[in-house]
């Protein structure tokens, strides 16, 4: 299959598996680094506000009710919580379990349509893209529909076999759980993977088999938690304000507004006009360092009659495809939300590679492949520079082990086969470098995370703490071990008694002090907003000029 000189089978699928195990590691080394706002910060102060408050059924935000996202993840960490106590590594532990799920479900699914090989390929390209790892240290809802869409799309390919049911009751569970994450725009992969296949091989006994009727109504009996929870909180209490109005049904939020009215930004959250281009130009990046192989897998696909035959050559190209078109569609548009198709991007890569054979093709995704190498090392070693990160000596055993792995990599292999493991090496390198030296460092200059560091020792009389609310520091409530309390500007009566401590940036404190509360301060923190990176913060010469100030304060 591979153009690999003497290795055989056995060989090759020992050199994947190692390469495999690799991926593992460095999707886990992001567990460690503090949680960074503003979107994964406020995750885990959700998840954790469940626990403190026994309430699995309600979500809270700086104090008032929160509606906006379904109840799936903050579930899992809520958990995860419970077992392992309120630590980093514990809120993005199930999401990078979820992540373990796709890989292992994306590995069934193309050796199910092609071989084992192709598999284990596919799994680790998926597990060496560049965004999924950036989610597996930034956690928010794409790591666990990772895994339940390509876990629904698995079992839902299976369940058209003769023992059918019990695929299609563990299909349906995970597209519930996929709905229950992110809401019933979810499915549209699902729904694309299965259906539209099924319509383009003209399989019209099959599309409309009366199982797919029942797979709808399992769904929407797994879903009845989460319904329940939405009616608890907003349905049966219409006189709560949310957005600004009473009568809120939660409901039809999680139906309609909180999708239909995303996508036709017609909702409570709005957002200028999208770019249809713009999750094509993202996956270019995003799926780095496999992005231009995924284009040649395509522009092959089309080409090549033979490789669209069968329901199974369509699936990957309708699930990832139909996705796309809907999200270029949507006037919200981020770069994570790519990731959630991601597997499919893998085993189109995967099954490209394994079968290239062309001379001329080969010459040029070699050099491709290996410009991209050569820049994605530079980007680190600029970074280096004019960041200066600190590096532990783990951390530098690490890197350089890696180095040498690349080293010893052409004593073993050839071909198309050491330009796969090379690729995966390199993204290794540079995640580990990220993820161990870059982002513990970048994190130091969140302002929030520090605050609440610094309370957890000094806090020694266990005064109330106080943080003013900019819709930015969710951190400070997640890593405080004590419950912070939220003042909003213009609710001054709800402070509590003196003396406590009081967290804001430099602005809304002298705010405060101009209405004659008296300030005494204690701390001062460097911030910045980290996922905002400009070239004046990275550059350690000039990051003084941009950094903002944040305190805490004892207000007597």
């Amino acid at each position: 299959m591979f153009d690999i000189g003497d290795l055989s089978s056995q060989q090759r699928i020992k050199l994947l598996q190692f390469f495999i195990a690799l991926g593992v590691l460095v999707n886990f080394t992001g567990l460690f680094v503090t949680i960074i706002g503003p979107d994964g910060a406020l995750y885990a102060s959700i998840a954790k506000s469940m626990v403190v408050r026994n309430n699995f059924a309600e979500l809270f935000v700086d104090g008032r009710d929160w509606l906006d996202k379904p109840h799936f993840p903050f579930w899992m960490a809520a958990i995860s919580f419970k077992l392992f106590g309120f630590q980093t590594w514990a809120y993005k532990l199930p999401a990078v379990l979820f992540t373990m799920m796709a890989a292992g479900y994306t590995y069934k699914l193309a050796t199910l349509f092609f071989s084992k090989e192709i598999g284990l390929l596919a799994a680790l390209i998926l597990l060496t893209s560049q965004h999924l790892i950036i989610s597996d240290m930034d956690v928010r809802a794409e790591p666990y529909l990772t895994g339940l869409i390509i876990g629904s799309v698995y079992h839902f390919f299976k369940s058209q076999d003769k023992n059918w049911f019990w695929q299609l009751l563990i299909g349906s569970f995970w597209a519930a759980c996929a709905v229950m994450t992110k809401g019933i725009f979810a499915l549209i992969p699902v729904f694309g993977a299965i259906a539209i296949s099924l319509i383009v091989i003209k399989n019209w006994k099959m599309l409309f088999n009366f199982r797919w009727l029942l797979a709808m109504l399992m769904v929407l009996f797994f879903i009845t938690p989460e319904l329940w929870c939405l009616y608890l909180q907003f349905d049966s209490h219409p006189e709560k304000v949310v957005f600004d109005q009473t009568n809120v049904s939660g409901i039809r939020f999680f139906f309609w507004d909180s999708q239909f009215g995303r996508f036709f930004n017609t909702g409570p959250y709005k957002k200028a006009g999208g770019d249809p281009t713009f999750f094509l130009h993202t996956t270019l990046w995003a799926f780095l360092p496999w992005s231009f192989l995924l284009c040649f897998a395509i522009v092959d696909f089309f080409r090549d009659l033979s490789k669209r035959l069968r329901q199974q050559d369509w699936i990957c190209m309708c699930g990832a495809g139909l996705a796309l078109l809907v999200l270029s569609a949507s006037q919200f548009q981020l770069p994570h939300y790519v990731v959630i198709i991601f597997p499919f991007y893998a085993i189109l890569t995967a099954q490209y590679l394994a079968t290239l054979h062309n001379v001329k093709q080969l010459r040029i995704t070699n050099a491709i492949q290996t410009g991209i190498l050569f820049l994605l090392i530079a980007l680190v070693t600029i970074i280096h520079s004019l960041f200066r990160p600190e590096l532990a000596f783990y951390t530098m055993v690490l890197l350089l082990a890696i180095l040498g792995l690349m080293f010893l990599l052409p004593k073993y292999t050839k071909g198309r086969f050491l330009l796969i493991l090379r690729t995966a090496a390199v993204i290794i390198f540079v995640n580990i470098y990220f993820n161990l030296a870059y982002y513990p460092t970048l994190t130091t200059y969140q302002g929030d995370s520090q605050a609440a560091f610094w309370l957890n020792r000094n806090n020694l009389q266990n005064l109330p703490v106080v943080k003013v609310v900019n819709n930015f520091s969710y951190a400070i409530d997640f890593y405080t071990e004590k419950v912070v309390q939220d003042y909003w500007p213009g609710e001054e009566q709800k402070l509590p008694k003196a003396p406590y401590l009081l967290y804001g940036n430099k602005e809304s404190l002298d705010a405060l002090a101009q209405k004659g509360i008296v300030m005494q301060p204690k701390k001062s923190f460097n911030t910045y907003r980290i996922t905002r990176m400009k070239l004046k913060f990275l550059n350690y010469k000039t990051r003084k000029d941009v950094v903002e100030t944040a305190q805490i304060v004892l207000v007597r």
